[in-house]
């Protein structure tokens, strides 16, 4: 192979690729590729077409002038014939058999034409056919690969969102929360050790213990017996 044969191969590849491609990312430029090549067929079988249509009826406007011709001379060879005019009828019944002959075969080519004619109507109403329906699979194709696109998109967004930024704000909230919370208690705890602590519970021990002292008082004076002075409610003596 020449290295002109591999340069034209090498770029028909390139080519090919680089038309595959711009066909995916472009559905709609392969349907309307593939519908305007069926349309130029569909254009020439059109044509070719209407020239068979245009025989046909060349063929039966002839037909019918043979056969008006043919009317006329079968007339005039009676006439001949009464006339005794027999040179004349010679000459009369060779036309007739020549129009006889060029009638019996454009009326064989007419029935050849116009089932030809039929064919190519069929096959030109096909042609039509599979263009509108390339023409609706593509309108239902690229539908559905632009929703498809679009799916996707939505997917590779929603793949692509991280929550754990989020989620560790959220912890550090949390871990913040906690922390203050231990402080709060650690300072409730060592108050509670320490001496100012110790004596401020002592104190409200002692205020408990009045408010008890005097609650019995005012029970056992509702009793009628009267409580000691000086005498605590569990029979002691007050300093």
């Amino acid at each position: 192979m020449s290295f002109v044969a591999r340069m034209y191969n090498l770029w028909k590849g390139f080519l090919s690729m680089f038309a595959g491609s711009m066909e995916e990312k472009h559905p709609e430029i392969a349907y309307e590729n593939a519908i305007n090549s069926m349309s130029e067929k569909y254009m020439a079988l059109k044509s070719a077409v209407s020239r068979i249509i245009a025989r046909r009826e060349q063929l039966s406007t002839r037909i019918r002038k043979h056969e008006t011709e043919l009317a006329e001379i079968k007339l005039q060879v009676e006439v001949a014939v009464e006339q005794n005019e027999d040179e004349a009828a010679m000459v009369l019944l060779e036309k007739q058999t020549e129009l006889e002959k060029a009638l019996a075969e454009d009326s064989r080519e007419l029935d050849e034409t116009a089932k030809e004619a039929e064919t190519a109507k069929d096959s030109l109403r096909s042609v039509q056919g599979e263009i509108e329906k390339l023409k609706r699979e593509r309108d239902r194709v690229v539908a559905t690969i632009k929703d498809a696109e679009a799916r996707k998109q939505i997917d590779d967004q929603l793949a692509g969102i991280s929550v754990d930024a989020e989620v560790k704000a959220l912890q550090n909230v949390r871990d913040y929360a906690d922390r203050v919370k231990g402080e709060v208690k650690l300072n409730s705890e060592l108050r509670e050790s320490s001496l100012e602590g110790k004596l401020a519970k002592i104190k409200q021990q002692t205020g408990n213990l009045e408010a008890k002292q005097k609650l019995a008082a005012l029970k056992a004076a509702r009793a009628g017996t009267a409580t000691p002075a000086g005498e605590t409610e569990g029979g002691g003596k007050t300093l």
